[in-house]
């Protein structure tokens, strides 16, 4: 039976993500998707500023950028304006970009680094036991594997197999989407309008094609299995925004009724759930395929070092980011609700509070950095320096940004003074930032100290960086 040290299944780019990070750091990997080919689709298409830095720490930004739109103003609700260039950030956008091409970059990164994929490998079963999981294919032989990731998605199999359970309830809000050509395209980058009938939405790829967004009062009735058509689609641009901008026939459509669900458990044993296999949500908001890819961001690491022998940080997965899923799922109810939920009196009255809310400075930038995932923030426990946990800003040094020295995927050690320490990347900037500051592969902050003198630094060492 083969043996390989983590076996991935499902390879969206929650699972893609978790290849290259684990192939970085010298682990092998196996990713298996029951899909035989890779079809076009273009499911999730938003990629914000948290995301974009993490790419940006593995070198992948840059290509990614140039794909896709930069918008960086964007409305919560109708009328409700919020500028991303406020971001503290190198990114202050959201990216709009078919997923297919995000899967692609990661993809060809994972296969550079060593990463196997194997197409039409459905996992039927698993079974685990003290020493590793063995998963059971159709058509393929098992494999054995000292840990496995869930990253297969709503429907997770994994998940299931695993009997974590998956809590939460399903919106009534009957929705449709397609992806369609416009013989007159609207002159905003993201078009919306709304009135008493309903909500719609253009979002540019950017290559020609829309994403049409649709939630119409007159169409909730109809049977999710209903094929969608264009002149379904046009009347109810017609009926909501005056206009139809010469749609044409959809490459791809579907009706959905969206959920907001969450796992319990993200770790059962040696078994770990990411992405939408943890976490589904409403759309609004764009921030499903984030989520995930910051999931594998943060697990990689850990189970590198539990592969080498150091399994001390895997049950840090549940404690950051469940809290984290958990977050994302309260942003996008609210967000749905702002948008889509209720009566048109008591749409019209949330409307207006968000309104007035996000001409408040604070308040704007607060939702801003949540919207963009810059505001996620670690626990620690008391009597830590306060910037543990937090989200290291990229940093200008002599000669690099911390960022481009981070893209090796170890431990930074960013310093005001230049030294020689073993196992980790050493960053000498002057920026006003602590002293000493230890950050993790994922670019959160491990340990901090405000002298220089060291005091600690071996003891962090030991800690974090220990066969990781």
């Amino acid at each position: 039976m083969d043996m390989v040290d983590v076996a991935i299944v499902g390879a969206g780019p929650t699972g893609l993500a978790l290849a290259c990070e684990l192939r970085l750091a010298g682990v092998t990997c196996r990713v298996l998707e029951r899909r035989a080919d890779q079809p076009n689709l273009t499911r999730a298409f938003a990629v914000h500023a948290r995301t974009l830095e993490l790419l940006d720490a593995r070198g992948l930004a840059d290509e990614l950028v140039p794909q896709g739109i930069q918008v960086t103003s964007v409305q919560p609700a109708p009328g409700a304006a919020l500028s991303l260039g406020e971001l503290p950030t190198r990114y202050p956008m959201v990216l709009i970009v078919a997923q297919s091409g995000t899967e692609k970059l990661l993809e060809e990164r994972a296969v550079a680094l060593g990463a196997e994929i194997v197409r039409a490998a459905e996992v039927t079963s698993l079974t685990q036991d003290d020493g590793a999981v063995t998963l059971h294919l159709k058509n393929h032989d098992d494999i054995r594997a000292s840990f496995v990731v869930g990253c297969d998605g709503a429907h997770s199999m994994v998940r299931d197999a695993i009997g974590a359970r998956f809590e939460g309830a399903q919106y009534e809000t009957h929705i449709m989407l397609a992806d369609v050509q416009l013989q007159r395209p609207p002159q905003e980058t993201l078009f919306g309008a709304t009135s008493k009938q309903g909500l719609v939405l253009f979002v540019p790829f950017g290559d020609s094609w829309f994403r049409a967004i649709v939630w119409d009062r007159d169409r909730e009735g109809v049977r999710l299995d209903e094929p969608l058509t264009v002149e379904e689609l046009k009347k109810s641009f017609r009926d909501i925004a005056g206009d139809d901008y010469g749609m044409t026939e959809p490459r791809w459509s579907t009706r959905f009724l969206s959920e907001r669900r969450q796992a319990k458990d993200y770790r059962v044993g040696r078994v770990f759930l990411a992405g939408d296999a943890a976490h589904v949500h409403s759309p609004i908001g764009g921030q499903g395929m984030n989520t995930g890819i910051q999931d594998a961001v943060n697990l990689g690491w850990k189970l590198a070092a539990a592969v080498r022998g150091n399994p001390a940080f895997l049950d840090t997965y549940q404690v950051e980011r469940h809290p984290v899923g958990e977050s994302v799922l309260k942003l996008t109810d609210a967000l749905y609700r702002l948008v889509l939920s209720g009566s048109t009196a008591g749409l019209m009255l949330r409307r207006t509070i968000i309104r007035l809310a996000v001409r408040i400075g604070p308040v704007r930038r607060a939702l801003a950095e949540r919207l963009s995932g810059l505001a996620i923030r670690y626990p620690h426990p008391d009597g830590l320096h306060m910037w543990t946990g937090r989200r290291m800003p990229d940093l200008r040094g002599e000669n690099a940004r911390l960022y481009e020295v981070m893209r090796d995927g170890r431990f930074t050690l960013v310093t005001k003074e230049p030294s020689d320490v073993d196992g980790v990347n050493v960053f000498v900037t002057k920026a006003k930032v602590p002293d000493l500051i230890l950050v993790r592969p994922d670019g959160y902050v491990a340990w901090a100290s405000d002298t220089a003198d060291g005091r600690g630094l071996d003891n962090a060492l030991k800690r974090w960086c220990a066969q990781a």
